[in-house]
């Protein structure tokens, strides 16, 4: 690794990736369900020729993510957004493969633009598994996706295909089966009408000891049983365990406790895991030395997390924060105009790439 390399960074491996990729391949060769990364989880189109071998194409959700999907993915590009404005699909109608509407309102105020493309619409079936309210699909006055059946009925015969997004790192497959199937029961005067069905992403399948087989199985007797081309929105899946927010040591300050200050931030450069207020993982091997990691923002809520580590920190230690590809680097702000981390990529072949530096002239333009 180049250690010359000025922190902080993100440091995505292709091999870490490829492990995942190699996954979502399997269970496209035996279950016939095909993925397409979710963009709101993850952009960074470094590795896309990489990923666009074992996927096939990318969803978003704003007409700036499915220009990203057309452009740098290429493959299919699935459309979606809670809201549409008139110019979202004026240019939508050009790039894209599938448009999926969240409402059968807007479905019906867009219809003549779009009909001649693949139409979806979004269900909210009333269930999901979600550890946090903030990020539940199916949370109380939910506004993602249709509830009533006679509205969904009345667009029927103009769309193509259904979507279902309801889940959120949904790693227990007991969980997704009975939901699946709860689902198929609800819905199978729907599901017996359309050409695909999308379930969405959140579900937590590339990870270590998942029932990958079984996963596959239930997949392919729900495509078979309605005779429907499934998709999976894999993010978090598809990237997960593949970087680091590699950083160093600015100072040790003590108040009762010992507290390292990075040269990064998690209101600025991980943001997810302060909104969900989860401590950050850390590559490091764990010991006696205690210590609260912190940012170097000037919000006192800045920290990453309290941890025993073998080696004691200095000024100048290395700490490698793990699995920052999913909703990191789509967060990253100017807050407090700190410097942004770089984007770095170890290719699969060893070589370590700088492929993108923020520099001041980020912020500046950044601004008005």
């Amino acid at each position: 690794m180049n250690t010359e390399i000025e922190t902080p960074y993100y440091l995505i491996d292709e091999k870490k990736l490829l492990k995942n990729l190699k996954k979502i391949q399997y269970v496209r060769e035996r279950s016939g369900a095909k993925s397409v990364l979710a963009l709101k989880c993850f952009s960074a189109w470094s590795v896309f020729d990489l990923m666009s071998k074992y996927m096939d194409g990318a969803t978003s959700s704003s007409l700036y993510e499915a220009k990203l999907g057309y452009e740098k993915f290429g493959k299919e590009t699935h459309a979606f957004s809670v809201a549409y404005s008139v110019e979202d699909v004026e240019a939508l109608q050009h790039i894209s493969d599938k448009i999926i509407f969240n409402s059968v309102s807007q479905f019906k105020r867009f219809y003549n633009k779009v009909k001649h493309i693949k139409i979806g619409l979004r269900i909210n079936p009333r269930i999901s598994y979600s550890h946090f309210d903030l990020a539940n699909p199916a949370r109380k006055y939910s506004r993602l996706g249709v509830t009533s059946e006679k509205e969904i009925m009345s667009a029927l015969s103009r769309i193509s295909g259904v979507t279902f997004h309801y889940n959120c790192e949904n790693d227990d497959f007991k969980t997704f089966s009975a939901m699946l199937d709860e689902i198929s029961e609800k819905y199978k005067k729907i599901l017996n009408k359309v050409e695909w069905v999308s379930l969405g992403g959140g579900l937590y399948f590339t990870k270590e000891g998942y029932p990958l087989d079984k996963f596959c199985a239930k997949l392919k007797s729900f495509g078979e049983k309605y005779n429907v081309q499934i998709y999976l929105e894999p993010g978090e899946a598809a990237v997960t365990q593949s970087c680091e927010l590699v950083t160093t040591v600015l100072d040790v300050v003590k108040n009762i406790k010992d507290i390292a200050i990075v040269d990064a931030s998690i209101e600025s450069h991980m943001l997810d895991l302060l909104i969900y207020k989860i401590p950050a993982k850390i590559n490091a091997k764990s010991g006696k030395n205690e210590y609260i990691i912190a940012g170097r923002s000037c919000l006192a809520g800045d920290v990453f997390g309290e941890y025993k580590l073998a080696n004691r920190l200095k000024v100048g230690s290395i700490i490698r924060f793990a699995d920052t590809a999913g909703y990191t680097m789509v967060k990253k702000n100017w807050f407090n105009g700190l410097k942004m981390p770089s984007i770095v990529v170890k290719r699969l072949d060893g070589k370590v790439e700088i492929v993108k530096k923020f520099l001041y002239n980020g912020f500046l333009n950044d601004l008005s």
